[in-house]
């Protein structure tokens, strides 16, 4: 561990805290759903809004998180957010009311995007280049793998009830999270160290080497056609995501006749497919064009949208939620690789930041139309089919997402 480059450190500590926060609230979010339903007897519509006011918050904060982790670092902004997200789930455990319930989750949501996928990538995308891909899917191993463990929630829900699990939760949040954002860094020279733990570049005429590849502004990102297929696309894969996350397993309650016991149980394939996913991506991530796979994988949230929607039995049932799982998984790491690969490390937190302004569409209307469909018609077949097709039109954003040419400033600066 001596000799490790800290780099992989880095991909450790997030991996390890994208866990704890899938574990916690991405994962468990829906099974919190499907019991406060029935106890509270909100809607779906009304607890779909909190994951939705999360997304928000995450989009609009985005920007200016990204510019902060550019140009401070992210050891800071992840402390504070794993802080946050501990205290706002022990908030959570004290909530009588739906007022309150969206009062604990504002806080649960800042926290949440102070250290979420799109920070701590940020932070790996400026310690790699030539392994970039790899290390982002090596960091998508801990959202999948705390995804395998979401039946330990549902159980402790119904062995101690969702309070008491609540602020364990926050309690582990805090106890865990904290010393694993402490081994978050944002620049290797600030540990005299360089991109992929390689020799210091050769002197040329007393300067450094310029590092190759594009070196996009902000501004300059938001002039291509690339910026824009690709976020529309990914904010297409999230209306499936989000949709499953939050849905799913009231859907496999309700709609499929499935007890909450049984239906926490099939979740866990969703994040058994993402864990193979992730896994094809560290295999073959540099070997294929991004935006094909991109594109395919969403074909793949599609159907197994669909699958989940209207399985007849519980293999079919098995398959279409392994399949999005996969999906979802081979493509993730993906999204923040192919920015990487068209914009450069420049400005590429601002750059991921203002996209989250554009998939924002998916996290919040994703819950919320399977949701409003849900509670207008009585299931939620409409909302899911209408969705899985949308799923399948965002194919064509990632399959038109070309390269961008690189502006002759920017061109000139590498030079």
């Amino acid at each position: 561990m001596k000799n490790l480059f800290y780099g992989w450190r880095v991909v450790g500590a997030g991996g390890a805290l994208q866990f704890l926060q899938s574990v916690l609230l991405n994962s468990a979010f829906g099974v919190y759903v499907a019991v406060l339903v029935e106890e509270r007897g909100w809607s779906k519509t009304a607890l779909s809004g909190a994951a939705a006011l999360k997304s928000t918050e995450v989009a609009l904060l985005g920007p200016i998180l990204g510019w902060m982790v550019d140009r401070f670092g992210a050891k800071g902004p992840v402390r504070i957010g794993v802080i946050l997200f501990g205290i706002g789930f022990m908030l959570l455990s004290r909530i009588d009311s739906l007022l309150e319930f969206y009062a604990a989750f504002v806080v649960i949501a800042l926290g949440s995007s102070m250290f979420s996928n799109l920070l701590v990538s940020v932070a790996i995308i400026q310690w790699f280049e030539k392994h970039r891909t790899r290390a982002l899917s090596a960091l998508q191993f801990g959202g999948a793998i705390g995804g395998l463990f979401v039946f330990l929630v549902a159980w402790s829900i119904q062995t101690f009830g969702w309070r008491p699990t609540a602020m364990g939760s926050g309690i582990l949040a805090i106890l865990v999270g904290f010393p694993l954002a402490s081994v978050i860094r944002s620049r290797p020279a600030d540990m005299g160290l360089t991109v992929d733990g390689l020799p210091p570049a050769e002197k040329i005429e007393g300067k450094a080497e310029a590092p190759a590849g594009p070196a996009f502004t902000a501004r300059q990102a938001l002039r291509t056609s690339a910026f824009w297929l690709l976020s529309l696309g990914h904010g297409f894969s999230l209306l499936v995501v989000m949709a499953i996350n939050v849905h799913a397993v009231t859907h496999m309650k309700e709609g499929l006749g499935y007890t909450l016991a049984q239906a926490s149980l099939f979740f866990i394939l969703v994040t058994l497919g993402q864990f193979f996913g992730v896994m094809l991506g560290w295999l073959v991530g540099e070997k294929f064009a991004k935006r094909n796979v991109a594109a395919t994988c969403m074909l793949m949230h599609a159907v197994g949208m669909l699958l989940l929607t209207f399985a007849p039995g519980p293999f079919i049932l098995a398959f279409g939620l392994l399949l999005h799982g996969v999906g979802w998984g081979l493509r993730g790491p993906f999204m923040q690789a192919i920015r990487a690969d068209y914009f450069g490390r420049r400005s590429i937190g601002v750059i991921l930041g203002l996209s989250t302004m554009i998939t924002v569409i998916g996290h919040i209307f994703g819950p919320l139309m399977a949701g409003a469909f849900a509670d207008w018609q009585g299931n939620y077949i409409a909302g899911f089919s209408v969705l899985a097709a949308l799923a399948a039109v965002g194919s064509l954003f990632f399959y038109m997402a070309k390269p961008p040419p690189v502006p002759q400033a920017a061109m000139a600066q590498n030079r």
